[in-house]
């Protein structure tokens, strides 16, 4: 994908999993990433595999703290002297269970990190540079967004906040800056762990395609998305899922 050489991404939550396989996507392209975490030693690790300080900055901060993500922002200006896309990749799920039996402070802090922050991260990207330069945005949500999750049903409705959000903001920052979502399902990393450990064969059995996600998976489809090779597509979710929508699976 030629027009992500020279361009530079902000990948959150991506020290392993779904946003690591992203980082390591862009940077395959020839983007340059600044990626975040929670935890500054895997942070320094993912840099590393990435190719190093040269074509990757790894800031450790609270995806959900308003000084991180200026921070994160600012650090990629100095270092790499854009911001071209964005990638809103973290998520957590702290419950199982019915959303009836969801403690409100737990919902609350679902909402704020699944749905809040991706929309303050856009909002400073969109100060900072994009504003004026353009962009491009995807969101990383869920096929437990688009229909019933049982189980993860507090999750499914802050992934399914998430994808109305995508249009929302498609809509008002159109046409210098584009927005897009992808929804995938059950990826193999250490944060779906819970939905497949120990029955994976089963699990993938009721895929079409008969085998779980991997990151790259995803990857893929976010740079096409942050591609000029989507150029006009915005306000989009890309179903990423083995065929599962179709009938059957989780």
């Amino acid at each position: 994908m030629e027009s992500l050489k020279g361009r530079v991404a902000i990948v959150t939550g991506a020290s392993r999993g779904i946003g690591l396989g992203v980082a390591t996507s862009l940077v395959e392209a020839g983007a340059k990433v600044c990626i975040t975490a929670r935890k500054p030693e895997p942070l320094a690790e993912a840099v590393e595999e990435l190719g190093g300080s040269a074509v990757a900055l790894g800031v450790p901060g609270k995806a959900d703290d308003a000084a991180h993500q200026e921070e994160a922002v600012t650090r990629t200006l100095e270092t790499f002297g854009r911001v071209d896309y964005l990638v809103n990749n973290t998520g957590i799920n702290p419950t199982y269970g019915s959303v009836l039996d969801v403690d409100t402070d737990a919902a609350a802090k679902i909402f704020g990190v699944n749905v809040l922050s991706p929309l303050a991260w856009t909002r400073t990207v969109r100060d900072a540079w994009m504003g004026e330069h353009g962009g491009a945005i995807v969101n990383v949500a869920s096929i437990a967004g688009l229909r019933t999750s049982p189980g993860i049903g507090m999750y499914g409705v802050s992934k399914a906040a998430l994808i109305r959000l995508t249009t929302e903001l498609a809509h008002e920052l159109a046409p210098s800056i584009r927005v897009n979502a992808v929804a995938p399902a059950v990826v193999k990393t250490r944060f779906a762990t819970a939905l497949y450990a120990d029955r994976e064969e089963e699990v993938a059995a009721a895929y079409p395609m008969k085998r779980l996600g991997v990151p790259s998976d995803v990857a893929g489809a976010v740079a096409f998305l942050l591609s000029e090779q989507a150029g006009w597509i915005t306000g989009q979710t890309l179903v990423i899922d083995g065929g599962t929508t179709l009938g059957g699976g989780l």
